[in-house]
This record gives structure tokens, C-alpha cells and sequence, in this order.
């Protein structure tokens, strides 16, 4: 196992971006962190340079009071390898609760052998989809000249409010974590005649597009369709992976994602997994 350094995560980027849209949260990981985004993480392969296992897991040396959740994200093309990480090689930190995001739900079996040996209780907290977006020039014009004028950007002040109103918001640390997006990735708001944001979205660590939420009076005005389109937009003329993750619970978000020409791996399944001392 080896801890990658600023010159290797840059090839390491090069490499995953052959394997997209499977290797993307990883990548999402890696293209920020090699833009001088600060990320407090270490990634971590099987061997060097041909690695078939990549794991970006929380720095040990940080400090854990300021993660808002223990995250874990792997990208693999040979399970042994990743179970051997695991099992012998102590890549996660097995005495805290984590989470493994986004990981092939084909790993499932294997990370479940993993816990059990580990004496680790481990459960499926979501299935979702990975939808991407590879080119933007497609998408519509959606911006009406009343709306452009209401267009902004997300500040530290609107941290409370998208805390509020997100699904896994609402405690101080997850307050922390969005101060944090709002201040190093892009986000998109539509205000009203207070400046007050009614629709907005971020940019997760990851790169992912996310928290999309629209106040609920001003709903079904096109709001989110708008800020969304914007966003792609925005993030491929800025280099930016363009994908987003979404609950398979969530059928309203794949319809509108879907209708603006992002779209899915069938092969592939995206799981969250919850793990718990």
C-alpha cells in the first residue's frame, strides 16, 4: 500500500479519467484536491503506478473534530486487491463509524465478509444513481431576463439556511461542511426581492453537483431545471466532471436530471454503505 503525494495524485487523475464515469468520485476527489482545494484526506493505493485500487479516506493526522462525517470512497478493478487493503493492510480505520460512498454495489458481498470478520456492523444506507454529463452545448436556454437578474451565488450567510433544509443537515458539523463547499466550490442561487435565496445548488468535495432544493412556494416554476443547466454549463467550461448522485428513492430528481441529457451506466450501481462499531 502507498500514500500518494501532489506529483502522483496528478497522475493518478490522468489515469482515473480513463475509467470514468465508474472511477468518478474518486476523480471528483482527486480534481479538486489537485487544484489546491483544501481537503484534510490522504488517498491511498495498492501498488504504484499500475494500481488497480484506489482508496481516499480521511488524513489520520487531521483532526477529526472537523469532519462532518468519517468518509471513505474506493474505485477497483480487482476486489482482491481492495480486500487485501482491507483486510491486511489497514487502509480504513476500522475503530470509528464511516461511511463507503458511492462504491460499486458489486463490492457489497465482500465489504460485508470484511465487517463481519472485523467485528464491524455494516448496512446498505442508500442506493442511488450515478448520472453524468458529458457535453453541455445541448442544453437550453432556460434563463428569462427577470430570472438573470435574481441569479447569484451561494455566501457564508446562506450556510444556515441550506443546513435547515438538507436531508442530512441540521447539526453544527454539517453546518461546517457547507460553510466549507460555499467557500471553495462553485454554487448558484435564484433569490427573491429580499436577496434571499428560494433555489439553490452546490458542488460537493467530490464534485458532484448536489443539495438542490427549491423553497417550497416557489416550486414548480422551473427553478431547479434553470440553476442546474446553469451549473453544467459553468462547471464543463471550468474543467469540472459533471455528474450527480441520485436516490434511487428520488424519481421527480432522475426524471429532471434525465430530461436535460444526463444519463447512466446500466452496468453499474452505486451504493452507500453505512458501517458502525
Amino acid at each position: 500500500m502507498k500514500i500518494l503525494h501532489s506529483d502522483e495524485l496528478k497522475i493518478a487523475e490522468t489515469t482515473l479519467y480513463a475509467h470514468l464515469p465508474k472511477s468518478i468520485k474518486v476523480y471528483g476527489f482527486l480534481f479538486a484536491m489537485n487544484r489546491g482545494i483544501p481537503h484534510g484526506l490522504d488517498v491511498v493505493v495498492d501498488k504504484w503506478p499500475a494500481f488497480t485500487t484506489i482508496i481516499v479516506r480521511p488524513d489520520p493526522n487531521g483532526n477529526p473534530a472537523e469532519c462532518f462525517l468519517k468518509k471513505v470512497t474506493v474505485y477497483s478493478t480487482d476486489e482482491e486487491a481492495l480486500r487485501a487493503m482491507l483486510e491486511v493492510e489497514d487502509a480504513i480505520d476500522w475503530s470509528t463509524n464511516f461511511l463507503i460512498g458511492g462504491c460499486d454495489a458489486r463490492h457489497s458481498p465482500m465489504l460485508k465478509e470484511v465487517a463481519a470478520s472485523r467485528g464491524v456492523g455494516i448496512k446498505i444506507f442508500s442506493f442511488v444513481h450515478l448520472m453524468a454529463l458529458t457535453e453541455s452545448s445541448h442544453l437550453p436556454e432556460l434563463i428569462t431576463s427577470d430570472l438573470e437578474s435574481r441569479l447569484s451565488v451561494l455566501n457564508e450567510s446562506h450556510a444556515y439556511l441550506v443546513n435547515k433544509t438538507w436531508k442530512f443537515g441540521g447539526d453544527d458539523k454539517s453546518y461546517r461542511n457547507i460553510l466549507n463547499l460555499i467557500r471553495h466550490f462553485p454554487s448558484c442561487c435564484i433569490t427573491d426581492e429580499n436577496n434571499e435565496p428560494v433555489c439553490w445548488v452546490l458542488v460537493y468535495d467530490y464534485c458532484a453537483l448536489g443539495m438542490l432544493y427549491t423553497q417550497p412556494e416557489h416550486r414548480g416554476k422551473g427553478y431547479a431545471k434553470a440553476l442546474v443547466t446553469i451549473m453544467a454549463k459553468r462547471l464543463h467550461s471550468q474543467g469540472y466532471p459533471v455528474f450527480c448522485f441520485i436516490e434511487e428513492s428520488n424519481p421527480l430528481s432522475y426524471k429532471l436530471f434525465k430530461s436535460l441529457g444526463f444519463t447512466e451506466d446500466p452496468s453499474y450501481r452505486a451504493v452507500w454503505h453505512e458501517f458502525f462499531c
